[in-house]
């Protein structure tokens, strides 16, 4: 196979010890990608006026750029996995592809049981509105019920640590106590898969050290964990698999630990 880069790629077709489950458990994997790709259309003109002057002078006026080409693996249920790559390697697309909010232009995604995502801390959050009704907001869009919210509502509001200001507007936080809240709401969801993309870099230290304690209580009861993070330490703390990106193709996939090794040696060149 041709790579891109320097990066080796990944024979999809190499039994990976990485995808088995554990020993005991015969369920089907929580999260299947097949040979998925995902192309973009970059546009090089900003107007109609700009688009007319290109095609007269013959000039290209967009290009397409594959984020992911022919990119699978298969996640065993209650594994941790990090997704680590450069910028550009294809780690958000794929995350955005597995919640859904994308579809692939070739191959095919699927997922099993709830799924929630941490893709953006406090998507959702209306500024106009107090952190009390942004958490009732934020965690509807999440799949929550009301009376879920009800029940863990006191804990959201502990553990984000935003105490009398709750009830103040959301435009009126700083940018910390905004990270806090909505890092708050969408760990105390349900869901059988958890979705983060570089949201553990929130926050004050202390908060960031509980926020990691907390995934590692729902790793513990066996959720499984997709996690993208340029953060060695805490993907070596959170997971146990590491799958390494490089123009949209997979370049390793194996325990974190070599994972990382693997992304350091290839910095260092």
């Amino acid at each position: 196979m041709h790579s891109d880069s320097n990066f080796p790629v990944v024979d999809p077709n190499l039994p990976n010890p990485m995808e088995a489950p554990r020993p005991g458990d015969t369920s089907p994997p929580r999260i299947v990608l097949n040979g998925v790709t995902k192309t973009f259309a970059i546009k090089h003109t900003q107007s109609m006026k700009e688009t007319f002057v290109a095609k007269i002078r013959g000039k290209q006026t967009s290009s397409k750029f594959e984020a992911l080409k022919d990119l699978t693996f298969s996640v065993p249920e209650g594994q941790s996995v990090a997704v680590m790559g450069h910028n550009g390697s294809g780690k958000s697309t794929t995350l955005k592809l597995l919640s859904g909010v994308m579809q692939p232009d070739g191959g095919w995604v699927r997922t099993r049981g709830t799924l929630g995502g941490l893709l953006e801390v406090g998507a959702g959050f209306h500024p106009d509105l107090s952190g009390r009704k942004n958490v009732y907001l934020n965690a509807a869009i999440l799949g929550m019920s009301r009376e879920e919210v009800d029940a863990k509502f006191d804990a959201i509001q502990e553990f984000a640590e935003i105490g009398e200001y709750i009830d103040t507007e959301v435009k009126f936080y700083s940018s910390g106590m905004y990270a806090r809240l909505g890092f708050a709401v969408a760990i105390h969801t349900q869901v059988d898969t958890l979705l983060v993309d570089e949201v553990l870099a929130v926050g004050d230290a202390n908060f960031a050290n509980k926020c990691m304690d907390r995934l590692e209580e729902l790793k513990e009861r066996n959720t499984t964990m997709f996690i993208v993070s340029h953060n060695a330490k805490q993907v070596k703390r959170l997971c146990e698999r590491g799958i390494v990106l490089d123009h949209g193709r997979k370049a390793f996939d194996g325990p974190i630990d070599e994972a990382v090794e693997f992304m350091r040696e290839h910095n260092r060149r």
